[in-house]
């Protein structure tokens, strides 16, 4: 039997940093790389660089007070250099001898004219100590796991495991043709990089060893979500059939016009749901674009085919905003619209339950009260998830077995989301569905001006709010928190609503937000929509669904809190009807680099996909699709933003490569994302 790789205790440091065996060391790749190939003289440092010095030290001094420092004077041919310890041991003096020659690495300090390196690193060496002839690795390490224990477990793995029998490349031709070198030899150079390559290619992960890895790894997703795209596919669902009279009559009820992707959109998906395979399609709209009545016309043409549908979404207000819509809509043409919500007196859900599971009800919107044990529909034929991030892998797939008629067959599904997308975000974990995009306004849509305020300009602020009530427009005021906070120092919802009541003393103010209960909600919504409250203050509980056409200002505070796809959200709120609408950024001093961004990408956008782009820079993948909680593989060595070229002729080999090699493409899912192999979307 083959002797373990790492000991017992190295194994469980190691877990620490997510590395289960030694294929996942290998993938552990150095996060930069030291440059220990040449020796500089001191006469040539410069203060800010990293530099390798050899020289013989000269002498030593230590002292405690006023703090602990060892401090060590080494010379070369061409000048003097000083060395200091803040944290040492005794043994550390005593190896600093008069004489010895020590080499040394680190960032060169300018302090009272004399060049100084600060805890750098440093070994003793003999005049004829060769120099290292490869770029030194720096991986991320853990306590008890040094950088050269990390290196010498690295290289412990390429000399004892047969690494070319165990870690194949499962499609030679292909890397050939792109002229790719082998899985192994990418490994193996990317962790002791030869001098004769360019160090800065390494460190930026451009070298063509990186570039093969990436690829690799973004094929690995690619071929995962391709293959659930085509195991789709496999599935059967209930052809819809399309009536050209209903539609006509929905159309002849609207009180506007489609716009031309509205229309566009449409047919993409009463194309996809006239096949014998379930749809599984996205459909990304910016705020306001209407994607709400797009989903409603292919609603209508499955309930026209005698099937039932759900509308999930994910707020009780937005569920109950979209029953009142539907509603209104389909009940003229003879549809039964059903809603279900969690807060419901036990008598009204009952009967709710009944007519969903005799049929009377075709349309049901409710949140996530309609993946409840106790729902069954009597023949489910579609469902449409609005803000599709909200809901779980295992709450979608919960849905989808709901039918209590004939479970051979799959309903179809089509997710809305208002968050726009990034384009290699979509094509990277959107790959097993297909994507419809409306990012074309409806025609009288005003642009929303944006401005940036310090939050001790409110009282200018708050003339800027009397002049719109009086201009008989209303405003929200949105609030981050509810309760006090002595840590975050937030302005309060409650504390703005009496501040701005004891304000306004001829325009009603109103407080809303989610600790509220559910009637009390709806009647503070009634009564704003209405124009009774001229001036509402919520907490982010408005941030999707809400629908009120003559609000017109919008003041968000503690906007450097919020990230930036809530703020697109919440600023979405309003510009809903003919008036110019302007949205106000309150922020507090000492803003970080990270907030000024943040702010300077909402000031100067209203497009959410470019937004969401920007997003995408700043939070990457994972945050932005919260990708820990998700279930998905997230990618370890490539960028998407960085390596989009890669992606893009990794999403377009996979589809070629599960038709001719299936069995290999399940073997590289597995070396990449073993952990993932069985996680579905839906």
């Amino acid at each position: 039997m083959a002797k373990p790789i790492f000991t017992e205790i190295q194994s469980k440091k190691l877990k620490k940093l997510g590395i289960l065996n030694s294929f996942d060391l290998l993938l552990h790749l150095p996060t930069r790389y030291i440059d220990e190939t040449k020796i500089e003289l001191i006469k040539n440092i410069k203060p800010g660089s990293m530099h390798q010095i050899e020289a013989k030290i000269i002498s030593i001094e230590v002292s405690y007070r006023p703090r602990k420092n060892l401090t060590v004077y080494v010379k070369d041919i061409s000048g003097d250099l000083k060395l200091r310890f803040m944290n040492f041991y005794p043994s550390q003096i005593k190896q600093f001898e008069e004489g010895k020659i020590v080499r040394i690495y680190g960032e060169i300090k300018l302090n009272s004219f004399l060049f100084e390196m600060i805890h750098p690193q440093y070994e003793f060496v003999s005049i004829d100590t060769p120099l290292k002839n490869f770029y030194t690795p720096v991986y991320q390490a853990t306590e008890g796991l040094s950088q050269k224990l990390i290196f010498k477990l690295v290289q412990k793995v390429f000399e004892q495991e047969d690494l070319e029998k165990k870690s194949p490349d499962y499609f030679g031709n292909l890397y050939k043709e792109k002229l790719f070198p082998s899985l192994v030899e990418s490994l193996k150079i990317i962790h002791k990089p030869k001098k004769e390559y360019e160090k800065i290619l390494f460190d930026e992960k451009k070298s063509i060893f990186h570039q093969r890895l990436i690829y690799d790894e973004l094929l690995a997703h690619q071929l995962f979500f391709r293959g659930k795209y085509h195991e789709n596919k496999s599935y059967k669902s209930k052809p819809i059939l399309y009536s050209d009279n209903i539609h006509r009559e929905f159309l002849n009820n609207l009180e506007f016009e489609l716009t031309n992707q509205q229309q566009s959109v449409f047919t993409e998906i009463k194309n996809d749901l006239s096949q014998s395979y379930p749809m599984y399609r996205l459909l990304q709209g910016d705020v306001g674009s209407g994607k709400t009545v797009v989903a409603t016309m292919a609603a209508l043409q499955t309930i026209n085919s005698g099937f039932q549908v759900a509308f999930l979404a994910p707020t009780e207000i937005l569920a109950e905003q979209h029953f009142e819509k539907l509603d209104l809509w389909l009940t003229k043409l003879g549809i039964k619209v059903e809603l279900l919500t969690g807060s419901m007196k036990p008598r009204l859900k009952a009967k709710s339950y009944e007519k969903i599971k005799n049929g009377e009800a075709e349309l049901i919107v409710g949140t996530h009260a309609l993946i409840q044990e106790k729902v069954d529909f009597k023949f489910i034929g579609f469902y449409i998830i609005d803000e599709q991030h909200r809901f779980g892998v295992k709450q979608r797939l919960a849905l989808r077995k709901k039918s209590l008629l004939n479970k051979n067959y799959e309903p179809h599904q089509l997710m809305m989301s208002a968050t726009p997308i990034p384009r290699t975000l979509a094509m990277s974990y959107f790959a097993d569905m297909d994507i419809s995009i409306i990012n074309e306004m409806p025609p009288g849509r005003q642009s929303i001006t944006t401005k940036v305020f310090s939050s001790e300009k409110r009282n200018e602020i708050l003339v800027t709010i009397n002049q719109h009530c009086l201009n008989n427009n209303q405003v929200y005021w949105v609030c981050p928190l509810i309760e006090e906070s002595e840590t975050l120092q937030l302005e309060t919802a409650e504390k703005t609503f009496a501040d701005l009541s004891n304000y306004f003393v001829s325009h009603k103010v109103g407080l809303i937000h989610g600790r509220l209960p559910t009637n009390d909600k709806k009647e503070i919504m009634e009564d704003f929509k209405n124009n009774k409250i001229k001036i509402i203050v919520a907490t982010t509980v408005i941030e999707v669904g809400v629908d009120v056409p003559n609000a017109t200002l919008m003041v968000i505070e503690n906007a450097e809190r919020m990230g930036l796809s809530q703020l697109h959200q919440l600023r979405g709120r309003i510009g809903r009807g003919h008036k110019k609408s302007i949205c106000i950024l309150l922020y507090k001093k000492k803003l970080s680099d990270l907030a000024k961004q943040r702010l300077k990408v909402i000031y100067e956008n209203i497009d959410g996909f470019k937004i969401a782009e920007e997003d995408l820079k700043l939070r990457g993948p994972g945050e932005l699709l919260g990708l820990r909680q998700s279930g998905l593989p997230s990618l370890r060595i490539a960028d998407l933003e960085r390596d989009h070229t890669l992606l893009f002729t990794a999403k377009k080999d996979a589809d070629s490569l599960i038709e001719k090699f299936p069995s290999e493409s399940l073997l590289h899912i597995d070396r990449w994302h073993r952990n993932y192999k069985d996680v579905g979307r839906s």
